[in-house]
């Protein structure tokens, strides 16, 4: 396959830690290059979803995933270039600390990804209650790495006034570029809740807060200086490996319906991308608000997301309810993680403490744990054939949950990917994928294809049953 240079002016907004304010900045330089009229194209780095949706409401474009425990550093150049060829520079938003991996390593880490797709960084760090140590940490993340840190840049957030000029003298000593000095404001700050961030449609004052938020990253930041910190990017070397946005498959008749609304929208655009290119039609639909699934599926796909916020207005929705129900059991191929797997069970806890019943495909309840349940890269085995592989096939996933099950499933065993803890979880039948792990298609291509091939067997079986019901009639 040969291999493609493209000139793509990127840069990757790094932090030292969660709650350097690396998002916040992130969505008010998105703002900005916005407000310029520049194209933009928008990643986040790691297993996230609620970032993008930020990124996506103020782009206006679906933001891709940089995820290097799912996608090797071929593919992860070729997700960048594929998703930044109409646009006219690309920002990655990274996650955690700079540095932070697998376990007490570096391993698909922020840093990996920068270091795979020859990324620029822009280093924010938190500096609340700190002074001279701004300097030391600095210090420590430009040396820490083997090799270059990418680091090319500084921000100083949540820095005292006083301490500005000081930090930007210093940034400059080290031969980085101050990109600037931004400080503490409440009205700027990203509300949050049990697993992160609220949802950008949650915000009922977003466009107002990310006008003031473009207004203070335009005084405080030197946007002109990150701009040509991105065009200062090497060309990047990429092979297409089938990601393009613009290749599809003929189309196969094969319709996938998809929950999206507020109380599941945690979908990776990754996902509906290699559905659609592998020839399927993407159909979405509110499971709170629709009365019933949408007519002539041939699959199902209960995303992940806040069931639990939205408990009482899900369960209100009988004929949803008994559309899932009767649709799952009838055997339509179905795939539900995580929100979507507790939206399967009989009962779920509500955030107001209540319980409400749901789909009942699945017997047992879910209620808030108390604490994270389970988190992170996971690795997992099947334990029995059904929908999405064969016994003793094995996948990467990850899993982020507050909320948890008294019949969680036993038909794969999970193992964290540092191989620090494992526990069973799901449930594998040939018709039906359910558990708490969430699943990237570009690290497990052979489940988006397995699993499409089992929708188009339905479709198949749908009409022929329905051409035999016709005759009869």
């Amino acid at each position: 396959m040969a291999e493609m240079i493209q000139e793509i002016p990127r840069i990757l907004i790094a932090g030292t830690g969660s709650g350097s304010g690396k998002t916040t900045l992130t969505a008010g330089i998105l703002k900005c290059l916005k407000d310029r009229g520049m194209r933009i194209a928008s990643f986040k780095c790691g297993p996230d979803y609620i970032d993008p949706m930020f990124h996506s409401r103020i782009t206006g474009r679906a933001a891709g995933t940089l995820d290097p425990y799912f996608c090797d550093e071929k593919a992860l150049r070729a997700v960048m270039a594929s998703e930044s060829e109409d646009c006219d520079l690309a920002v990655a938003e990274g996650v955690m600390g700079y540095y932070d991996g697998i376990g007490f390593t570096s391993e698909s880490s922020t840093w990996s990804v920068a270091r795979a797709t020859a990324s620029p960084v822009v280093l924010v760090i938190g500096c609340r209650g700190i002074g001279a140590s701004a300097e030391a940490i600095l210090h420590g993340f430009l040396e820490h790495a083997q090799g270059d840190s990418m680091i090319r840049g500084v921000i100083f957030n949540q820095i005292a006034p006083g301490l500005a000029s000081a930090a930007m003298r210093m940034a400059e000593k080290k031969g980085l570029c101050p990109v600037g000095c931004f400080p503490s404001d409440r009205r700027l700050a990203l509300e949050s809740r049990h697993l992160g961030l609220v949802t950008a449609e949650e915000i009922r004052n977003f466009e107002e807060k990310t006008v003031l938020l473009a207004q203070a990253v335009r005084k405080y930041l030197d946007i002109d200086a990150l701009i040509e910190l991105a065009r200062m990017a090497e060309p990047l070397r990429w092979n297409d490996t089938g990601m393009s946005r613009t290749r599809r498959n003929r189309e196969t008749g094969v319709r996938i319906a998809v929950a999206k609304d507020r109380a599941f929208n945690f979908i990776y655009r990754e996902n509906m991308e290699m559905l659609e290119q592998a020839g399927c039609e993407i159909v979405y639909f509110s499971p709170m608000e629709d009365p019933a699934l949408p007519e002539d599926v041939d699959g199902l796909i209960l995303s992940g997301g806040y069931p639990e916020l939205y408990a009482g207005s899900l369960s209100a929705n009988r004929g949803m309810r008994q559309s899932v129900h009767d649709a799952v059991l009838s055997g339509l191929p179905t795939i539900a993680e995580c929100g979507g797997f507790l939206y399967l069970h009989r009962q779920l806890q509500g955030s107001d403490g209540a319980g409400y019943p749901m789909t009942d495909v699945i017997g047992g309840s879910c209620a808030d744990s108390g604490a994270l349940a389970r988190f992170g890269y996971i690795e997992v085995t099947a334990e029995k054939t059904g929908l999405l592989c064969e016994k003793g096939a094995r996948f990467r996933a990850h899993e982020f949950h507050h909320w948890d099950s008294t019949d969680p499933g036993t038909d794969f065993v999970a193992v964290r990917a540092d191989g620090s803890r494992s526990w069973p979880c799901g449930y594998h039948t040939e018709t039906l994928y359910a558990g708490f792990p969430h699943m990237h298609f570009r690290g497990c291509p052979e489940i988006c294809r397995r699993f499409t091939e089992k929708c188009a067997a339905f479709r198949i079986r749908r009409k022929q049953e329905e051409q035999t019901l016709g005759r009869n009639i």
